[in-house]
């Protein structure tokens, strides 16, 4: 990798959950090296880091084994020193269960936890005040299981994305209500513009989870609108997505999924997958190259220069140049079970 890539990352690192670690992996972002590992209950799902606090949360999601195959919902939150690689407190959500997707409101102290639905509730959205580090509200979507969360730049609106309803849930933040459903079936990873005009959403299960059938869902990448809440365009990819980010860059990075002609001959019937990086503004294709299998979570440096792909059934972590759009580097996530490489959060070092 060309050196200026590698220029101020001195003592940045970056953290990955390994789902059957169950742990988080701390990694020197100049060097690759790893610096050290933390354990936390089982089934961690997703990071996000907190600079205001300077804090890093994860997501723990079941007690073991995977969506609608698990043998409970978890509860759980971890809070992480970053710095000295510790568990600060592990914050118990109870009665909400099942908690993916985070999303961070810096001005605001406000942290977006999704949780799963039960029997006497909707899905919904936790609000912790990350000062406290105490939950303080709950928004309902309306779904199942909303399993990523993104907010706009203002703070005022989110969007949840739901894998079994045919709708995009989005949510007043400063009443914490449901406003409106946006009409995109089987929705999993989105990202919302820089300038909170546009929602980038992958909805790989439409046509096949939901309408119950074994049609291969179309790929793409969907557009919303937020000024009107409906689906104005869609960004061509060559196979379904999963995870979507948007970098401080301005590229929408997405990871496209493969399965192996025979599906015997790979791990989970994963053939390696790919990145896919767009211009937000324009929508033009980038670049692309091949990652690991099951491209699942990604991130990207602060200067948008460095992106991270964990793919969980090849257990890695892709470090990619997104201006040469060469790999750099692959770390390989130890795991005791089937799932690995999961959640990513990049954490600059302190001043």
């Amino acid at each position: 990798m060309p050196q200026s890539a590698r220029t101020g990352r001195d003592g940045d690192v970056l953290a990955v959950v390994s789902q059957t670690g169950p742990s988080v992996a701390f990694f020197d972002a100049a060097t690759d090296r790893h610096v050290g590992t933390v354990d936390v209950p089982a089934q961690p799902h997703e990071l996000c880091y907190d600079p205001t606090q300077r804090l890093l949360w994860c997501t723990s999601t079941y007690r073991s084994g995977y969506y609608h195959a698990n043998s409970g919902r978890s509860t759980e939150l971890t809070v992480i020193d970053p710095d000295t690689r510790r568990v600060v407190e592990v914050i118990d959500l109870a009665p909400e269960h099942g908690p993916h997707g985070l999303a961070l409101d810096t001005a605001r102290r406000r942290l977006y936890v999704s949780v799963e639905g039960s029997a006497d509730r909707p899905g919904g959205v936790v609000v912790i005040d990350t000062e406290t580090r105490r939950p303080v509200g709950r928004i309902d979507t309306d779904a199942p299981g909303p399993h990523w969360f993104a907010i706009d730049p203002a703070g005022t609106t989110g969007y949840a994305t739901n894998k079994e309803a045919p709708f995009v849930s989005v949510v007043d933040l400063e009443r914490g209500v449901l406003t409106t459903k946006v009409e995109v079936p089987g929705s999993e990873g989105l990202a919302v513009a820089a300038d909170g005009t546009r929602v980038f959403v992958a909805a790989p299960y439409a046509g096949s989870v939901l309408a119950g059938s074994g049609d291969r869902p179309d790929a793409g990448i969907q557009v919303i609108d937020a000024r009107t809440a409906s689906v104005v365009g869609t960004l061509p990819t060559e196979h379904v997505v999963v995870p979507v980010h948007l970098t401080s860059a301005g590229q929408l990075l997405v990871g496209e999924e493969r399965m192996a002609s025979d599906p015997e001959s790979q791990p989970g019937g994963h053939a390696p997958g790919r990145l896919t990086g767009f211009s937000a503004g324009t929508g033009e294709c980038l670049g692309g190259i091949e990652v690991g299998r099951a491209p699942l979570t990604i991130t990207s440096s602060p200067d948008g220069r460095l992106g991270y792909v964990a793919c969980i059934a090849s257990s890695t972590v892709e470090v990619v140049d997104l201006e040469t759009w060469e790999m750099v580097a692959r770390l390989d996530i130890a795991k005791r079970g089937e799932a690995g490489a999961h959640g990513l959060a990049y954490i600059p070092r302190a001043a």
